[in-house]
């Protein structure tokens, strides 16, 4: 008798995996990983997955804030934990596993974690972004830091030790005491790890300071004014910036407090005709453009939409115009020429490292020497296209000494038609050889370096 077979059983389709809601905790993770993997900006990287990823509780966003902040500000010391109780190196070991190891020990002894809860839910964050397979090297690692009842004590001289302490690079360490001293470095090495204020700057086109801080303290904003420059505006726990009383108004835009007084210190005549060479992110132009008519210019034709869409939200777009070029070359002669040209020049971005604290991972001390070159390049083609009698701003958002003053100093000597001009009025600006100079310390600031230069003829 032929054998019948049994019919078969339908296919049926498995359920997708169940997606895990995200935590803060798997958003740093995926945060630090893609900085790491690409060398993008972490504060880019941040908004970006911020968007992407819908935390459940709005509050988490700041959680994740201080996570990825405060890993990548503390990595150097992180690292020298790690490798106490790794059985590889560091940079064998895939990206979001390392931002979990990474993690960990951040909350293990800078945050007031429970230590429980400092293993735990990072390796089940770990889990949740798809690394199930190196749960238990993570576990096994950060369970025996967390048995450490303090961080390790350094060895090595004094440069290894603040190196451990501080998370920077020995060869900036040395150059800071260098130019510095060992008092004022160790002030801005311990500055580069404090969380910034966010700092607004008044758009005087629409609204007086005094007026708008008024308006912010009605709206139950805690903000008050800036010490030193007569625009800005301090935040004190302020959520989402998009969200803000007067963002949408475009009452004000952000602006770290010692970058408005470089536009200050200035003193741009009002209806100059002005020339912002290297303008991304805007935030210069902008200032500019609400008492001036400026031009400005970058080399990225992908940043300039970002300075566009800032000047229409202030309501200054009328005012601006946006052009792509290179300003270390010759530039395109339908320009003209201007009434005073500004040149916020690419730079090591020493003195924004609290900002951007990845920076001081990714500078090397040979970066200074080629970007000093890049904005001798960008001064003289600037010069060029000034006015006799015109000004010129010189500015980098850098501390060393070769970016700033010597670099002054050097086109001076180079251009005898130049002087040196601070302006009048301002003598509470801080100040160094008649030179704008903000240092990280206690005041809160960036560290900034400008110069006003008059073309005499």
């Amino acid at each position: 008798m032929k054998k019948i077979a049994p019919p078969k059983a339908p296919k049926v389709k498995a359920p997708p995996p169940k997606k895990m809601p995200a935590t803060a905790r798997t958003v740093a993770i995926q945060v630090l990983a893609r900085v790491a993997a690409t060398d993008a900006y972490l504060n880019v990287v941040l908004d970006t997955v911020l968007d992407e990823q819908k935390l459940k509780d709005p509050r988490d966003a700041g959680l994740v804030t201080e996570l990825c902040y405060g890993t990548t500000r503390r990595r150097l010391t992180i690292d020298a934990v790690l490798r106490l109780f790794a059985d590889r190196a560091l940079d064998t070991i895939e990206d979001r596993v390392l931002a979990a190891l990474r993690l960990g020990v951040y909350q293990l002894f800078f945050m007031r974690v429970p230590r429980h809860a400092a293993v735990g839910e990072t390796v089940d964050a770990l889990k949740a972004v798809g690394v199930e397979r190196a749960a238990g090297f993570v576990n096994a690692i950060l369970r025996k830091a967390s048995a450490l009842p303090e961080l390790p004590k350094p060895e090595g001289d004094e440069i290894a030790v603040l190196e451990f302490e501080t998370s920077h690079p020995q060869w900036l360490i040395k150059r800071w005491i260098r130019q510095f001293g060992p008092e004022r470095a160790r002030i801005m090495l311990a500055a580069d790890n404090e969380a910034p204020s966010l700092v607004v700057r008044t758009n005087t086109s629409k609204v007086t300071r005094d007026e708008l801080l008024a308006q912010l303290l009605e709206a139950g904003l805690q903000c008050k004014a800036t010490t030193l420059s007569p625009l800005g505006i301090v935040f004190e726990s302020p959520g989402r910036v998009e969200e803000l009383y007067g963002y949408a108004e475009g009452l004000w835009q952000v602006q770290d407090e010692a970058a408005q007084l470089v536009t200050v210190f200035a003193q741009l005549p009002p209806n100059a005709r002005v020339l912002d060479a290297c303008a991304a992110p805007g935030g210069k132009a902008c200032h500019a453009a609400q008492t001036n008519d400026v031009v400005a210019l970058d080399l990225y034709a992908n940043k300039l939409p970002k300075i566009e869409s800032e000047a229409k939200r202030l309501h200054l777009r009328q005012r601006m115009t946006l052009v792509k070029a290179d300003a270390s070359k010759p530039l395109p002669e339908s320009l003209g020429e201007f009434d005073a040209v500004m040149v916020d020049a690419p730079c090591a971005g020493l003195g924004t490292l609290r900002r951007h604290p990845e920076l001081r991972y990714r500078r090397e001390e040979k970066d200074i020497a080629e970007l000093a070159a890049l904005q001798r390049e960008i001064l003289e083609q600037c010069q060029l296209v000034l006015k006799p009698g015109g000004l010129l701003i010189y500015a980098v958002c850098s501390t060393d000494t070769a970016e700033g003053p010597d670099q002054v100093e050097m086109f001076l000597r180079s251009h005898p038609d130049f002087t040196a001009e601070p302006p009048r009025g301002l003598a509470a600006l801080p100040t160094y050889q008649g030179y704008l100079r903000t240092l990280p310390g206690p005041e809160g600031l960036d560290g900034f370096f400008a110069a006003r230069l008059r073309k005499m003829y």
